[in-house]
C-alpha cells in the first residue's frame, strides 16, 4: 500500500515532524506487522528520523550541517544557488525504513521522522511512504 503525503515548508532549511501523518498512513493501511519506507521525493530533501523531545536537537542538526556544508562555494551554485542544499540532502539521504509492529510504527518513545527541507521554502514537498506487509 502506498500514499503520497504533501506538506509545505516555509523556510529555507528545516526539519518538519511528519511522525503523524506517517502514522495515519499506516493506519489506512490497516496492515498489522511489515515495514514502512518514508521516501522524500526531490534532490534537496531528505528523511530523518530524530529526537523531537524539544527543537534543540532539529535546530543542531541544521546548524551542524550548515558548518560543515556551507552556502555559496560550490560549482553547482553557478546553476541555481543550490549546491549545498543538494550536498546535504545526499548526506542525510532520501529514506528511511521503519518496521510496522502490530500496527504502529516502531519507533522507540525519543523518535520521530523528520522531512529535512534544504531548499526551501515549497509550496509543495511530496514524501512516499509505503507500507508492506510480513509474508
Amino acid at each position: 500500500m502506498r500514499e503520497i503525503i504533501t506538506i509545505a515548508t516555509h523556510q529555507r532549511e528545516m526539519l518538519v515532524d511528519i511522525t503523524d501523518l506517517v502514522k495515519q498512513v499506516v493506519s489506512n493501511s490497516e496492515l498489522r506487522d511489515g515495514i514502512v519506507t518514508v521516501y522524500a521525493q526531490g534532490a534537496t530533501a531528505a528523511i530523518m528520523i530524530q529526537e523531537n523531545w524539544d527543537e534543540s536537537v532539529q535546530t543542531d542538526v541544521v546548524d551542524f550541517l550548515r558548518q560543515i556544508i556551507p552556502r555559496g562555494v560550490w560549482l553547482h551554485d553557478r546553476q541555481d544557488g543550490n549546491g549545498d542544499s543538494h550536498l546535504k540532502a545526499g548526506l542525510v539521504g532520501p529514506s528511511e525504513t521503519v518496521p510496522l509492529i502490530d500496527g504502529k510504527l516502531g519507533l522507540s518513545q525519543w523518535q520521530n521522522i523528520f522531512l529535512c527541507e534544504f531548499d526551501g521554502p515549497r509550496s509543495e514537498r511530496h514524501i512516499v511512504c509505503t507500507v508492506i506487509a510480513d509474508g
